[in-house]
């Protein structure tokens, strides 16, 4: 398994990359026993963006399912906004958050929703940067 000092930098990252990392991550937050269980009647479409990169895509959760597409939505539930790429990934590596980094806009019953999935996903995304394999062994960055 890689440590976090072998584990690849964001500047090193390409953005096709970045993605299979979030993507991968994603789906981990999706397996989440834990994570289903709280979001089981929620319905609501994130919209995710790191500014810096021009990167954003979107996270649905539809009663207890999790999906992940590249694509923006175009009336999102909420919306999470990076101004940094670098803090975005330092957030998962570190397994900290810093509110002052990123900004949260939505209506306030998907706001805890979004900060369920962000928690999840720090920490799974943090996983994968360190270890960045999926199931099959197959390397994502």
């Amino acid at each position: 398994m890689m440590d976090s000092e072998t584990a690849p930098a964001p500047q090193e990252l390409s953005r096709r990359a970045a993605r299979r990392l979030i993507q991968r991550a994603t789906v981990l937050v999706g397996r989440d026993r834990n994570v289903r269980q709280h979001i089981r009647e929620a319905r609501v479409t994130m919209h995710w963006v790191l500014e810096d990169w021009g990167f954003e895509w979107t996270v649905i959760l539809d009663r207890g399912r999790v999906e992940f597409d590249r694509r923006p939505v175009k009336h999102p539930g909420v919306t999470l906004t990076w101004r940094e790429a670098a803090a975005f990934f330092a957030s998962a590596r570190e397994g900290r958050d810093n509110r002052n980094d990123y900004s949260v806009e939505g209506g306030a019953e998907f706001r805890r929703y979004a900060d369920l999935i962000w928690k999840a996903l720090r920490f799974s995304l943090g996983e994968v940067l360190r270890f960045p394999f999926d199931d099959d062994g197959v390397r994502l960055a």
